[in-house]
């Protein structure tokens, strides 16, 4: 009997083993079926069943389940059933747990919906899984700047700021201080100089997830995590006792910006006070600091002074009423974001941001530096008082004559009696300025005597200076209250004083406000840019091949050695030729198919998205006398506004297609290859695509500066804490938003040609090159800056690193610096993918 049980067991799994294979070759045929109509869902369905059955055939299944994966993950998203996308990952991730592709796409997916920080766990494993997987690695390079800010390596590095904290936070808890809370604690760095100082209890909170597992690993690495409580909260959120035990002696935080509050500052400590702190100590009052509470830093004040300078200018105001041919009527006012903001109901960052040491073309101080305001943060009422107070009005005295471009603002940080940190232009600092530029006047010029007035507030967190304007020197009168006009002796007087104030705006009156990003006005102000597209847009309509086929059907009678106006003067009796159709594809804000416009019987068409945008090109396109049928919006005419590249109409082609190529931060832009190859299927024969090739140079550097700002440089300037290997996981090997004019370097060689980019001839492409570089200078070679001549013909071409460029440079950082000598030759492995240019060094 066991012998006949044992065969019937046996014959029962024989069965059950071939129904499995059966059911799992029927799935499999299933689901190719399905791939081939297009039903991804039920082929994805199929073969989770097939790899749940049959996990040996994980490896030959892999690659169609990954491409099924991913069309229904498009499918999903499309149809914005997140949930289901999500849970599709999560199904394939426990089945390929090590699969560097599906944690790649997994990312993409989230960085897309906001989840930056989930996004880059996702990236960050996949370039573990496989450091050679480009995608992996472009997606976590451009999250990381996201998440961990670039300022973070740059302020680790300043030994000066980090020595100051340290000795400010040892003189508190020797003071008595022994209980500490680290608001925006980062790396941990200032927890952890609180527990060396000797502190009993150290919390610690951190609102972002990537930063408070990094300060994790931190603190674990220095063998405190038993010592310090990291808190991944926001400090408005902690409670007693859930969070913390109960109130603390000392409070530290460095959670302040450029403009002082734009952290948030003044809101967590009026929360820390209210509900974290001990009480302040009382004034006049001989006891232990240790039985009250206080804040590092103490208090802090606020410089200002009116600057000239060009860079900014040119960043913020257009400063020409005609671009290339076409004139920009004075019913449009461009206005940057930080001008808008003033009147704006949205809480809009009211300053920009510069190293004004490093800025291009330098700056002049106008007016000498001004006390704008003081704040005690040991003080609860002068903090609640802040956001309370009413604008008050501040003037500085002209000492220098010159165009009032910006007010200038820093700080100094009084970390304790004995500890200072300041932010001021003329320090060695880490730290950046608060730029407020002046916006919106009649006339900028002023002279020694007069006077910049403003308006002085802190509103939605934020230092906001506003309504800046000048006082010309000839006018000794108070405009804050009116009745003085009547002590004026005559008209003339009054005419004359009137003629002084500059407060006068632009923005007053019924004209088209148009708000540009800095960039897109630092474009605007680009004349040799606009200049070089007109004459090369000029030459392509003797360049269009006339045929009878369907290329030709567009451009009929614009062929031969007739240029454009006289074959528009062709007799009445032939067919009036069909216009050129003009595509611009340029990112963000551009006038070049106004430009277009210019060459005659044209149909252009502008990629803007922005209704303000797309209002303030129809003005401009009236006051040049085009027909509206000249200038159209290309978004509007599309069913998908998701396939921007198609034909202008189902029996056009295209004339001229314009591709922006060249991001203003240094990168090439994503996938303009693939725009590329697409537009050549779309061009009239003879049609061109602008630019038609673009050159990439570059050269060896020795710069510190560069270090500095790309990782952490040992633990040194952390002064013995282990933080650079945990840090630097999220450094990037390109830094980009260079000015290479002002950037501190030493050039080792002579610029050289790295790579061609060719739009038009894919032939002539060569994406992966080896260079020889041979070096001029001796020296240790630390990054290798690069920038493009941008060609959009043989004749015609734009250099992104001149004076006039709106673009900025970027530059490789090597990971180990290398020593080199006059006529060494080293050679460059340089590749180009998607938006990333990759140099490394063979020794």
């Amino acid at each position: 009997m066991p012998n006949s049980n044992a065969k019937i067991n046996c014959n029962h799994r024989g069965g059950r083993e071939a129904s499995r294979r059966e059911l799992v070759s029927r799935s499999l045929q299933s689901a190719q079926h399905c791939l081939e109509d297009q039903d991804f869902g039920t082929a994805y369905a199929h073969y989770l069943l097939v790899l749940n059955l049959a996990p040996e055939l994980k490896t030959s299944v892999k690659e169609t389940f990954q491409f099924t994966l991913f069309k229904w993950a498009e499918e999903l998203d499309s149809l914005s059933r997140i949930q289901d996308l999500f849970n599709c990952y999560e199904q394939a991730l426990e089945l390929y747990p090590n699969d560097e592709v599906i944690c790649n796409s997994m990312g993409e997916h989230l960085f897309r919906m906001g989840f930056r920080d989930e996004a880059a766990g996702y990236f960050h494993k996949a370039v573990k899984l496989n450091p050679d997987f480009a995608d992996a690695k472009e997606n976590f390079y451009r999250v990381a700047n996201w998440l961990v800010e670039r300022w973070h390596f740059i302020m680790l590095n300043d030994t000066k700021r980090n020595l100051t904290y340290l000795k400010a936070i040892e003189n508190a808890v020797c003071s008595g201080c022994k209980s500490v809370l680290d608001i925006g604690t980062g790396t941990g760095i200032l927890s952890m100089f609180a527990k060396k100082a000797g502190a009993s209890f150290v919390y610690a909170c951190e609102l972002s997830k990537t930063m408070y597992e990094l300060a994790c690993d931190v603190v674990a690495a220095n063998n405190m995590e038993s010592e310090i409580k990291l808190l991944h909260l926001k400090s408005l959120d902690i409670e007693i006792p859930k969070h913390i035990p109960e109130r603390v002696s000392l409070v530290v935080t460095e959670t302040v910006d450029a403009g002082l509050f734009g952290e948030g500052i003044v809101e967590s400590l009026i929360h820390a006070w209210e509900h974290l702190l001990l009480q302040p100590k009382p004034k006049n009052r001989d006891a232990s600091t240790g039985d009250y509470g206080r804040v590092i830093p103490a208090s802090a004040t606020i410089f200002g002074m009116a600057v000239e300078c060009k860079e900014i200018r040119r960043h913020h105001r257009v400063g020409t009423e005609e671009i290339a041919g076409v004139h920009l009527p004075n019913s449009v006012q461009f206005f940057s974001p930080t001008y808008a903001s003033a009147g704006s109901e949205e809480t809009v960052e009211p300053y920009t941001t510069e190293k004004l040491s490093r800025i291009p073309g330098g700056y002049v101080p106008l007016t000498e530096p001004c006390q704008i305001m003081t704040v005690d943060f040991n003080n609860l009422q002068e903090l609640k008082s802040l956001a309370a107070r009413k604008p008050w009005k501040l003037s500085l005295t002209v000492t220098e004559g010159g165009t009032l471009d910006a007010v200038v603002v820093w700080f100094v940080l009084q970390l304790d009696d004995e500890h200072s940190l300041s932010t001021s232009p003329s320090e060695e600092t880490c730290w950046e300025q608060a730029v407020y530029p002046v916006q919106g006047l009649l006339d900028y010029s002023v002279k020694t005597g007069d006077t910049v007035v403003m308006e002085v507030c802190c509103q939605d967190c934020y230092l906001k200076i506003q309504k800046i304007s000048s006082l010309t020197s000839e006018c000794g009168m108070d405009f804050s209250d009116r009745g003085d006009m009547l002590s004026l002796g005559n008209e003339a007087e009054l005419c004359n004083a009137l003629a002084g104030l500059q407060t006068t705006s632009k923005q007053d009156g019924n004209g088209q406000v148009c708000v540009l990003e800095s960039t897109e006005i630092a474009l605007l102000n680009n004349i040799p840019y606009h200049e070089c597209f007109k004459a090369a847009m000029g030459k392509v309509p003797l360049s269009l091949n006339p045929s009878k086929d369907l290329q030709a059907m567009d451009v009929d009678g614009y062929g031969g050695g007739m240029n454009l106006q006289e074959s528009q003067n062709k007799s009445s009796s032939d067919a009036a030729p069909d216009p050129l159709y003009i595509l611009d594809v340029s990112e963000g804000f551009s006038i070049l198919p106004i430009i277009a416009g210019k060459l005659g019987h044209v149909r252009a068409y502008s990629s803007v998205e922005k209704k303000q945008h797309q209002a303030a090109l129809g003005v401009i396109s009236e006051a040049n006398h085009f027909t509206k049928e000249t200038l159209e919006f290309w978004l509007s005419h599309l069913e998908d506004e998701s396939v921007v590249l198609q034909r202008p109409k189902s029996d056009k082609l295209w004339s001229i297609i314009i591709l922006d190529v060249i991001e203003t931060s240094g990168l090439i832009q994503q996938e303009v290859m693939e725009k590329a190859a697409i537009s050549r299927c779309l061009l009239h024969s003879g049609g061109k695509i602008f630019p038609q090739y673009v050159l990439v140079y570059g050269m060896l550097v020795q710069s510190e500066s560069l270090l500095l700002e790309s990782a952490v440089q040992g633990t040194e300037p952390t002064l013995g804490f282990n933080i650079a290997p945990f840090i630097n996981q999220f450094k990037v090997p390109v830094r980009v938003y260079l000015d290479l004019s002002t950037l501190p370097c030493l050039p080792l060689s002579k610029p050289a040609e790295l790579l061609r980019l060719d739009l038009m001839n894919p032939l002539l492409n060569n994406s992966s090159r080896e260079v020889k570089v041979k070096v001029c200078k001796s020296g240790q070679v630390t990054a290798i800056p690069f920038w493009y001549h941008i060609h959009l013909d043989e004749d015609h071409s734009l250099n992104t690193s001149e004076e006039s460029s709106h673009w900025k440079q970027a530059a490789v950082v090597l990971d180990e610096p290398i020593q080199v000598q006059v006529g060494d030759e080293l050679v460059l492995d340089v590749q180009h993918h998607k938006s990333n240019i990759s140099i490394t060094v063979k020794r």
